[in-house]
């Protein structure tokens, strides 16, 4: 069975892939679905150029506990379940912890992604608050590396 496995493994991504199905070949329809942020200050209007959560003490054990609930309700989908993608989607656990990775989190949660007309992220802006998109980065950052 073990010599089997990753010839079937291909041969459903094959299959997937060929797939004319629109779901094939985006990640079909996401439909974000809002966090309660309750616990965390509101940040206001302008989007904070880093993770406001990622090194205050006192507010970080929180924005991960509703960054966790937030990743499974929104992103875990794609993202897969800690954040440990299964390809679908990137792996977010090696997003970086700075400047750089906020800023790419930042456009991609906030506009999304559509490619030739297929979503293949959905815009969260407008639905999750910044407080809750910055606790579903501050809960991606808590999870480790490695397996």
């Amino acid at each position: 069975m073990r010599r089997i496995l990753p010839y079937l493994t291909a041969l459903t991504m094959a299959a997937l892939i060929l797939s004319p199905s629109h779901e094939a070949n985006s990640h079909g329809d996401v439909t974000p679905q809002a966090v309660d942020t309750t616990g965390l200050p509101k940040l206001g209007e302008d989007w904070s150029e880093t993770n406001p959560f990622r090194e205050d003490a006192n507010l970080k054990p929180k924005a991960i506990e509703i960054g966790s609930s937030a990743y499974n309700q929104n992103c875990a989908r794609c993202h897969g379940l800690q954040a440990i993608s299964g390809g679908i989607a990137p792996d977010l656990r090696y997003l970086e912890e700075d400047f750089d990775g906020d800023e790419w989190y930042k456009e991609r949660v906030r506009g999304g992604a559509v490619r030739d007309g297929k979503v293949y992220m959905p815009k969260f802006e407008g639905v999750i608050s910044q407080e809750g998109l910055w606790a579903i980065r501050t809960y991606i950052d808590s999870q480790p590396d490695d397996d």
